[in-house]
């Protein structure tokens, strides 16, 4: 039995994991998948012929083809892998007060991907209109950035998502609003 798990969606169509006659043989193998795929030999006898991959990477993302051949017959499936990665918790930074006494809040998180969304919220629950967005992407990671301009006290929250992932940040600007009033300011 041949069992063959590529990357038709690169260049040659390169070699992910290679199983073949009862033995792993993966010397022409994609470099980044070194000691990151297993097949459970066990597990061909029944039909499965999942590939595990360990330590995923935002640049497995892609096509995979699996190609299997026995004696009577072949077959062949493809698959559609997306990554997503879960960044940092939002961080709320107080930057001052404008001259209509509106306090200037900027929310900032790092690490995802694919990109995700940002936004404030009231405590209602009322998305709050940002001031400035800004967005930046390294090699295989997004930040973002908001800035708002809040002019009640209470409770503000910002919220980054991803897709079913959410992390929450709150901050409470009625403390902050009393220390402006009291300085004078």
């Amino acid at each position: 039995m041949r069992v063959e798990w590529s990357r038709p969606d690169l260049k040659h169509s390169q070699l992910v994991h290679l199983y073949e006659d009862h033995k792993d043989r993966n010397t022409n193998q994609i470099e980044s998948y070194r000691g990151r795929t297993k097949l459970i030999h066990q597990e061909l006898q029944t039909g499965n012929t999942s590939l595990k991959l360990s330590s995923v990477q935002v640049s497995d993302e892609g096509l995979y083809k699996c190609f299997i051949k026995s004696k009577s017959w072949n077959d062949e499936a493809t698959f559609n892998v997306k990554v997503e990665v879960v960044g940092h918790p939002p961080v709320i930074t107080v930057d001052g007060f404008d001259d209509s006494g509106g306090l200037h809040l900027q929310c900032e998180s790092e690490g995802w991907y694919p990109e995700p969304d940002l936004e404030w919220l009231n405590s209602e629950g009322v998305s709050l209109s940002p001031e400035t967005t800004e967005k930046h992407r390294t090699t295989d990671r997004f930040s973002v950035k908001h800035t708002v301009i809040v002019h009640q006290s209470g409770k503000i929250h910002c919220r980054v998502k991803l897709r079913h992932h959410m992390l929450e940040t709150p901050i409470s600007t009625t403390m902050i609003t009393h220390l402006e009033t009291d300085t004078g300011q």
